[in-house]
């Protein structure tokens, strides 16, 4: 596989870990920030309608630039919202932030996509894209339960500047190994408008609904899960990692 496929993993790893880390540290946020535990969980949801809204939108709005250019400012995005967790001072600037870092996760992965299959030959388009999605996988099964360890540790904002380092990261070596495109020789791709236009087709808006209520159905318990194990089942803080490593497996 080439290598800048791996670039596009190590993209995909740091929008996982940003995505569901902070389910892992809720209770350490809402200390922090002397705001309820719903309230915290409800950093989730920002994130969450972040992604409902700017994956179709920044889709039909960014269809004609260069995927690289597209690619390596959506990290700048992820990146730049990342640190704004970080240094957050409230709770209002830390919801601000989880919505725009989640503009990034809406159009990285479609756009991750067609970059990937455009890296390899027509028969291996479905190996390259499942190369891609490892990342989100790994963030799940090892970034998540090491972010939550590392918050627990040494306070909930070391782990959005852990990712924050992911994102240069990942900023780079898409920069290094991903080829330029020309957005030109796209003869498939349409205008703003037309794409705009299919977001109102009931086909389409059927199946932004069933993805959206499929996700609210997981969400909805996962992400309370570390009050749930502390508060109710009885587990210690320290336990929360360890369980969220047999979840993500």
């Amino acid at each position: 596989m080439p290598l800048a496929l791996y670039a596009l993993t190590a993209g995909a790893f740091g929008i996982g870990v940003t995505e569901f880390v902070i389910m892992g540290l809720l209770l350490d946020v809402s200390a922090d920030l002397g705001v309820s535990i719903s309230a915290a969980g409800l950093l989730i949801s920002g994130y969450a309608l972040g992604v409902v809204i700017g994956a179709p939108l920044l889709g039909a709005l960014t269809g004609r630039l260069a995927k690289k250019t597209l690619l390596l400012a959506l990290m700048v995005v992820f990146t730049i919202g990342n640190l704004a967790c970080a240094l957050a001072p409230d709770y209002w600037t830390l919801m601000a932030a989880r919505v725009l870092t989640a503009f990034a996760h809406a159009s990285f992965f479609g756009v991750g996509s067609v970059v990937a299959t455009s890296l390899v030959a027509p028969n291996g388009k479905a190996s390259a894209i499942a190369l891609m999605f490892t990342g989100l996988t790994v963030a799940n099964i090892l970034g998540v339960p090491f972010g939550t360890w590392l918050g627990q540790a040494y306070g909930w904002r070391s782990t959005f500047l852990a990712v924050t380092l992911v994102g240069v990261v990942a900023f780079a070596v898409i920069a290094l190994l991903v080829p330029r495109d020309d957005p030109s020789a796209d003869d498939e791709g349409e205008s703003s408008e037309g794409a705009l236009a299919v977001l109102g087709r009931r086909p389409v808006l059927l199946g932004l609904l069933t993805t959206v209520l499929s996700w609210v159905g997981v969400f909805a318990a996962f992400t309370y899960l570390a009050p749930i194990l502390t508060r109710i089942s009885g587990f210690s803080e320290a336990a929360v990692s360890p369980i969220l490593l047999v979840f993500g497996g």
